[in-house]
């Protein structure tokens, strides 16, 4: 089978396309016959080895590339009930220290890392579901807000961001969302009470809308210490891609990585097939065009929505 992989870290030229056995399901585990699979961020950190240099994975002769996965059951291991052959399923794979990613024509999972896939969405939308939305869902976890409470999501229009407003305004939050000035729309259509432009002070924007500070932020655009200061004393700061800051006035800072969870994706799955949750796709490329696909992550066009890979 096809796989993408990086052997020297680098620009997009480093991901190669190497033919590998076709790996069997374990025990506790499930093969996917890819379908589609998402292109984020991270991969590009992890080409680029900005991951192991910030000592996040450790060193490889073949690094694995992808997280998103959608695609069919193809085998199961021994003890697994929860799927058969066939079944069409979403998934993330969590662990950075495998040589073979999602960016390729099967992968195993754990079978705790997937999810049945969401009715009525296409396998290219699905996708974009599981490490995004699994991130937003478990960092609004990490900030344990009540209804009625409110959050700062920076990014609101990303990938992360976007799902974010979504979730908490589902949960009843009220939502200040910050983004470029052309995302408004998007951001009040996603449930955002408020919204502040991102050419505007983002503390004193947010405290005249909220005066005293929101309860907590999710951030979601690496804001880091500029972002703290929107938040009340004694609320919380959840980051979701390691730039938290000092715990300054009584804040509670945290850091949220996230984690496979079959549940949770269930419960976004379930979201997104009832319409409650918005999938975006900006282009698919076939597997092949993986260099293209990230030459075009790292051009930051503007584009709203993700790329897929369909092999």
């Amino acid at each position: 089978m096809r796989a993408v992989v990086v052997r020297e870290v680098g620009g997009p030229e480093a991901l190669e396309i190497v033919d590998v056995p076709v790996p069997a399901a374990g025990a506790g585990q499930v093969r996917l016959r890819v379908e589609a699979a998402a292109v984020n961020p991270v991969d590009a950190l992890t080409r680029s080895g900005d991951l192991g240099a910030a000592g996040l994975l450790p060193p490889r002769d073949v690094i694995g590339i992808g997280w998103d996965v959608a695609g069919r059951v193809d085998e199961v291991g021994p003890g697994v009930t929860e799927f058969a052959p066939g079944d069409q399923v979403i998934g993330v794979r969590d662990r950075l220290d495998l040589s073979l990613g999602t960016y390729a024509d099967f992968v195993v999972l754990d079978v705790g890392a997937v999810a049945t896939a969401p009715a009525r969405l296409s396998a290219v939308e699905a996708a974009t579901l599981p490490l995004n939305g699994l991130t937003a869902l478990q960092a609004l976890d990490r900030a344990a807000l009540e209804p009625g409470a409110t959050l700062l999501v920076t990014g609101a229009a990303g990938a992360v961001g976007g799902f974010a407003v979504q979730l908490a305004a589902l949960r009843g939050l009220r939502v200040v969302a910050y983004a470029g000035a052309a995302d408004e729309e998007f951001a009040r259509a996603a449930g955002a009470e408020w919204f502040v432009p991102r050419s505007r002070d983002l503390a004193e924007n947010v405290r005249a809308l909220v005066p005293g500070g929101v309860d907590a932020v999710l951030d979601a655009a690496a804001l880091g210490i500029a972002a703290l200061g929107a938040v009340r004393n004694h609320g919380s700061f959840v980051s979701v891609v390691g730039a938290a800051p000092a715990p300054l006035r009584g804040i509670t800072v945290a850091e949220q990585w996230v984690a496979a969870d079959g549940a949770a994706l269930a419960h976004l799955a379930a979201l997104a097939g009832a319409d409650r949750l918005t999938a975006r796709v900006a282009d698919t490329l076939p597997l092949d065009e993986a260099v293209r696909a990230h030459r075009r992550l790292e051009d930051r066009d503007g584009r709203r929505g993700g790329l897929v890979l369909v092999p």
